[in-house]
């Protein structure tokens, strides 16, 4: 059924160079030479209900993995934002890239790249599409040392997008666009002029030590909020505060240097 749907919906866009068969796709293409093999792996198991490691989907790719890179030149597999990086390098050989792709600051798929025989350095490559624009992508070599520098907040303030965010690439961001991290476990940069970031930027208004009486003094009723390395949620902290959701002005609630906690008060650059 599933097959003549897509066959159909192909045919609706004249994309009449796909052909659709209804077959095992492990056995379909064993016969032939490929230049790529695209898999999309089923992420719900007949026994399990949904499934978080490649091993339990269907196709069982690990398990049938040496059989697909011998009939293509490349072997492309998506799957869901939700594995681990490093759960699937350990379920996968050969890997060259791997593409975290982001749309509105969503993560939608993970994009593995695999060669017959690599066995070199594994790039990183992050995009996030938004409705304005697309973001400059970042990429980086994985597990590659970089060099990371912390600093106390300064004029402006940055924040990665949910595609960065997911590869863990927290210092070499902070190599690479040459911005301050405001602590180890503080996934959020600094610096005193404006530079070019993929994510939010914006501007520090003020810097309040976090305390009831310092909120209740600037009198904000409504905000934007969001917490990053900090021990009470978003939800917790809008109820405690009595702050309304929206406008124009942006909450960091989080802790910098050292394991000091801090409101940013920022507005959008």
């Amino acid at each position: 059924m599933l097959s003549k749907i897509a066959e159909h919906n192909f045919k609706q866009l004249n994309a009449n160079n796909i052909t659709c068969k209804n077959e095992d796709g492990i056995l379909g293409v064993l016969n032939e030479m490929y230049d790529t093999i695209y898999v999309d792996p089923s992420r719900r198991h007949d026994t399990k209900g949904k499934v978080f490691f490649l091993n339990d989907c269907e196709p069982n790719i690990p398990k049938h993995l040496p059989q697909l890179v011998k009939n293509c030149k490349l072997l492309i597999i998506k799957t869901a934002p939700m594995l681990d990086i490093s759960v699937g390098l350990k379920e996968l050989d050969h890997v060259f890239q791997l593409h975290i792709v982001a749309i509105n600051n969503e993560v939608k798929e993970l994009l593995w790249m695999i060669k017959p025989d690599y066995s070199n350095d594994l790039t990183v490559i992050t995009k996030n599409f938004t409705k304005e624009n697309t973001e400059e992508t970042f990429s980086f070599i994985y597990r590659e040392q970089a060099e990371v520098f912390y600093d106390s907040p300064k004029r402006f303030l940055y924040e990665p997008n949910a595609a960065i965010m997911k590869s863990g690439a927290f210092f070499n961001v902070s190599e690479s666009f040459k911005v301050k991290k405001l602590h180890e476990n503080t996934h959020l940069y600094t610096s005193e002029s404006l530079r070019a970031f993929p994510g939010r930027r914006f501007l520090i208004n003020d810097i309040l030590p976090y305390s009831k009486k310092n909120i209740k003094k600037e009198a904000i009723t409504k905000a934007n909020i969001t917490t990053r390395n900090f021990p009470e949620s978003v939800s917790s902290i809008r109820k405690k505060f009595k702050i309304k959701d929206g406008g124009d002005t942006y909450l960091f609630f989080t802790t910098i240097q050292p394991s000091k906690k801090v409101i940013l008060v920022c507005s959008k650059v």
